[in-house]
C-alpha cells in the first residue's frame, strides 16, 4: 500500500501546534503505518518534495515575505492544505502587532526594550521583509481545512488526519474544541 505523503511547516508562531501534533503520542505510530512525513520543521527535510504531497499542514501567521513564499510553495505542492491553529486561521498573537504597526513593533522589540543595549533591527534577506499587516494563511493562498485552537488539541489533529486518510473531509464534532 502506498503511504499518503504529508508535509508540515511553521510560519510566524510559537510551534505549539507542532507540539500538539506530537502529542498524538502512541497514535502517531499507527498513523505512520499509513503516512510518510516528507518534510517538517522537526525533520531534516524542510521543503515539501517537488513532486508534491497529499496533505500540507501550515501553522503560524503570515508576517513577512518569507512566510508568503513558504505558504505559496506548500499550496503548489499539496492537494489538501490545512491551516493548523489560531495563528494560521486568523493571525492570533502575531497579529497583535497590527494594533501598533510594524515599524513601532520592531522599534519596541529591537531598540526600545529595557534589556536592549545598542540594538539593531534585523535586516537580512533570509528573514524576509516584514508585512504591514499580519494575517491568516487564507489571505495569501486557498486553504481547504481550518483546525482552530491555540494550540488545537492532539485529538482534533488526529481526528482530522484520520478522516482525510479515510477519504473524508473532516466535519468536527464539538468535543474537539474548547472555548474556555
Amino acid at each position: 500500500m502506498t503511504k499518503v505523503k504529508i508535509a508540515t511547516d511553521w510560519l510566524a508562531g510559537c510551534a505549539g501546534c507542532h507540539m500538539s501534533l506530537l502529542d498524538i503520542d502512541e497514535r502517531i505510530v499507527n498513523l505512520l503505518e499509513s503516512v510518510e512525513i516528507t518534510s517538517s520543521p522537526i525533520t531534516d527535510l524542510k521543503h515539501p518534495p517537488k513532486d508534491g504531497v497529499t496533505v500540507g499542514i501550515l501553522e503560524g501567521a503570515i508576517c513577512n515575505t518569507h512566510n508568503i513564499e513558504v505558504a505559496k510553495m506548500m499550496r503548489e505542492r499539496c492537494q489538501i492544505l490545512i491551516a493548523l491553529g489560531d495563528c494560521a486561521t486568523f493571525g492570533n498573537v502575531p497579529a497583535m502587532r497590527n494594533f501598533a504597526g510594524t515599524e513601532e513593533a520592531l522599534k519596541r522589540a529591537y531598540l526600545d526594550t529595557e534589556s536592549v543595549v545598542g540594538g539593531l533591527i534585523p535586516d537580512s534577506p533570509e528573514l524576509g521583509k516584514p508585512l504591514d499587516m499580519v494575517t491568516g494563511i487564507d489571505k495569501v493562498v486557498n486553504v481547504d481545512l481550518f483546525i482552530p485552537g491555540c494550540p488545537p488539541s492532539a485529538d482534533a489533529i488526529f481526528f482530522a488526519l484520520s478522516e482525510l486518510l479515510a477519504g473524508r473531509m473532516p466535519a468536527f464534532p464539538p468535543q474537539y474544541f474548547k472555548y474556555d
